[in-house]
């Protein structure tokens, strides 16, 4: 058995390393369509993304709280320690497995289905906040994507409207100019959902591990995830980048702002009732919603299989994963 400093060192690493990859899968999200559309240069577009994911970590912290107390119950696992470190290695296994074949699945819901699964193979599913998961992790799930769809298509259905008789060349220039300013607003708002995910889990550690009273985010914690999501999106994120950029949709500067706009404003609206829902989700379901403004036959219909494919499977897969991760610590004599 670990002794308890070290088995809380080593959750708080694997957290940041999860964080890591949700940068490399997440804050792709957030600047993918900036970059794709050559408004900003990939080196520009990911300092910008991080040093806005880092201000928007610190506008809020329902979310977190959502994570550290709304999917399990926090009396019944106080004392099983390593439930965190397996919950992360399930929600790492399944992001690695999904960034391995480009696939823009949610990192959240990796997170949320590696917490189900470590709390179910610890004590069954009476560990689970059954209320809490319906209300802000599976409603959200639902909803999100056709909030972002139908925001994508209203937004370009009425810049269509209103530009219908404006220059081309002239409307491309003004959108070119305008899109850096609806990718700092995706981007903070990604820092204001995403970036309090591995935030809440770190502090339900610390809060099974007796160093916090309460489950309220501390705020060396703020910092290190938002770095460690910063340096997953430069080192990591240029494969979704090419999924969310160019498979979809062939992206213009006026779709992608119509598209970071729909999924900043769906975004913010969800974390101001503390949903954690999936930047991925979002912001893909609002390409399709931009996409289909031009055509239905513009926008990539068998990527849009795939994704909804790796939609369904995160939670369950990530689960799966995580209850395995469990019983083998268990079989090792760590639980």
């Amino acid at each position: 058995m670990f002794e308890v400093p070290v088995l809380l060192v080593l959750i708080v690493v694997v957290a940041l390393i999860f964080d890591f990859t949700n940068g490399a899968h997440d804050c792709a999200n957030a600047i993918a369509t900036v970059v794709s559309t050559k408004v900003l240069s990939p080196r520009v577009a990911v300092v910008m993304a991080a040093s806005l994911n880092f201000i928007g970590a610190f506008l809020g912290t329902k979310v977190a709280t959502t994570l550290g107390a709304g999917i399990v119950n926090t009396d019944m696992v106080a004392n099983c320690q390593p439930l965190v470190l397996a919950a992360l290695l399930g929600a790492i296994a399944w992001n690695l497995i999904t960034w391995y074949f480009g696939i823009p699945s949610s990192s959240s819901h990796a997170l949320i289905g590696g917490l189900m699964g470590a709390a179910v193979a610890y004590a069954g599913f009476s560990t689970l906040n059954g209320a809490s998961i319906a209300e802000k992790i599976l409603l959200p799930l639902i909803l999100s994507p056709l909030a972002g769809f139908g925001m994508g298509f209203l937004t370009m259905f009425l810049i269509m409207l209103l530009c219908a008789r404006a220059n081309r060349n002239k409307l491309t220039r003004a959108f070119t100019k305008l899109q850096i300013v609806s990718a700092a607003f995706m981007a903070t708002s990604h820092g204001l959902n995403d970036a309090q995910k591995t935030m809440g889990v770190i502090t339900l550690a610390l809060f099974i591990f007796n160093k916090i009273d309460t489950i309220a985010v501390p705020f060396w914690v703020k910092c290190v995830c938002a770095l460690a999501m910063a340096m997953g999106t430069a080192l990591g994120g240029w494969k979704i980048i090419k999924t969310m950029g160019h498979k979809i949709f062939k992206l213009e500067p006026v779709h992608g702002f119509a598209t970071e706009t729909s999924a900043a404003a769906v975004i913010c609206g969800a974390s101001l009732f503390g949903a954690p829902v999936s930047t991925t989700h979002t912001i893909t379901a609002c390409i399709f919603g931009v996409g289909s403004t031009k055509r239905l036959s513009a926008v990539r219909w068998g990527v849009a299989g795939n994704l909804v494919i790796a939609w369904i499977l995160t939670i369950p897969a990530s689960a799966f994963i995580a209850a395995i991760a469990f019983w083998c610590m268990k079989i090792g004599g760590i639980v």
